[in-house]
């Protein structure tokens, strides 16, 4: 019986802690995978996309938490790619620009959180493996901050695995059979090892942001790779182009979601960062339940119209005039009316002056 109540209680604890688990954020890379022996979690992971029609960025700024000290990633590119720290101002302005718009929304009848109903009160560069070596071709390995960053070439999935994993980037089961479709369209490759400079680091909080750049003449974000999440998957996407901008398909998710479209002051960071000029901000919320239909990258096309939209988030007030509630004083001056039109009438008939009878009239007697 003991037994049978510890099962139980081990299994409620369980349901519980899964409750608490928040979907993954979804990059190109599928999965963070941390070093071995610790958990990592990706709380928030923002991707800034920006297109001129020849040449395509991608920033990426992941929020993290865990006792992880190394963590590791990889993203196709279709050509040749630069990578460095990318600006912290941009977010800035991102968050600053796409914020919704807040409305006051006004109610007559008091609600459950209000008199007389509640009291008042408010809660408020290595060697590549041994046999990859005409496989895979080492373009650049750079220390940036708290990455280091390998750009690389590949004929062989199988043997850009092997070198990734010699070189200390631990990547996901099944990285090799998901990488074939890159392969054989000759894409390139920006692995990136996450390692704090300090001794001992853990990774922990907003990180740095990185900033990839090369030639595209169309808008893809990689997304193949996140068929190798065990998770649910969520992105979050900003596109800044010369149009408004949406996905061509929804890649085996959920429809994706507007949540913020129009253009972006001429003399701000998120229009330096798309080169300039009338730049318009697209941005998308998407949800993946099942990662394994993912059937391929996003590429993303121009919308019919560059029709502006904003989040609108109504804040529901109860209506007062002079800190007083309309409907207290709506009611109070009813039933006041009601007093004053009875007291009335009781004075009226008061003061309504007695009437003698009207006299009886006798006929005379008959002769």
């Amino acid at each position: 019986m003991r037994a049978r109540i510890l099962l139980v209680v081990a299994a409620l604890l369980a349901l519980q802690l899964g409750s608490l688990i928040s979907p993954a954020y979804a990059c190109g890379c599928g999965a963070m995978v941390p070093d071995r022996g610790s958990h990592m979690a990706v709380d928030r992971e923002t991707s800034v996309v920006g297109w001129d029609g020849r040449t395509e960025q991608i920033v990426l700024r992941f929020t993290v938490d865990g006792n992880a000290r190394k963590a590791a990633w990889i993203m196709p590119v279709p050509s040749r790619a630069t990578v460095e720290l990318g600006d912290r101002a941009l977010f800035d302005e991102l968050e600053t620009v796409s914020a919704p718009e807040h409305r006051t929304r006004h109610y007559f009848w008091p609600r459950a959180h209000d008199w007389p109903f509640s009291s008042g009160s408010t809660d408020s560069a290595g060697a590549p493996a041994p046999g990859a070596r005409a496989s895979v071709g080492v373009v650049g390995r750079e220390r940036l901050g708290d990455f280091d960053v390998a750009r690389l070439t590949a004929t062989d999935p199988r043997a850009l695995r092997s070198w990734l994993e010699t070189n200390g980037f631990v990547l996901p089961a099944g990285l090799a059979t998901e990488l074939k479709p890159y392969v054989a369209q000759k894409w390139e490759y920006v692995a990136v090892r996450l390692a704090p400079e300090a001794e001992g680091a853990m990774l922990r909080g907003t990180l740095d942001p990185l900033r990839l750049r090369f030639a595209s003449e169309k808008l893809i974000y990689p997304m193949r790779l996140s068929r190798l999440a065990k998770n649910a998957q969520s992105l979050g996407l900003f596109v800044l182009a010369r149009h408004r901008m949406e996905p061509r398909s929804s890649i085996g998710g959920d429809a994706p979601e507007v949540t913020y479209a129009g253009k972006v002051p001429a003399d701000g960071v998120l229009a330096g960062f798309a080169g300039g000029g009338q730049t318009f901000l697209t941005a998308l919320d998407q949800r993946f339940p099942e990662p394994g239909r993912i059937s391929g990258d996003h590429e993303l096309r121009a919308a019919e119209a560059d029709t502006a939209f904003r989040r609108v988030v109504y804040e529901d007030e109860l209506l007062t005039a002079g800190g007083v509630p309309v409907w207290l004083l709506t009611v109070g001056t009813g039933l006041a009316a009601l007093v004053v039109a009875a007291l009335w009438r009781v004075r009226a008939r008061r003061r309504r002056p007695v009437l003698p009878p009207p006299p009886v009239h006798v006929p005379p007697p008959v002769a």
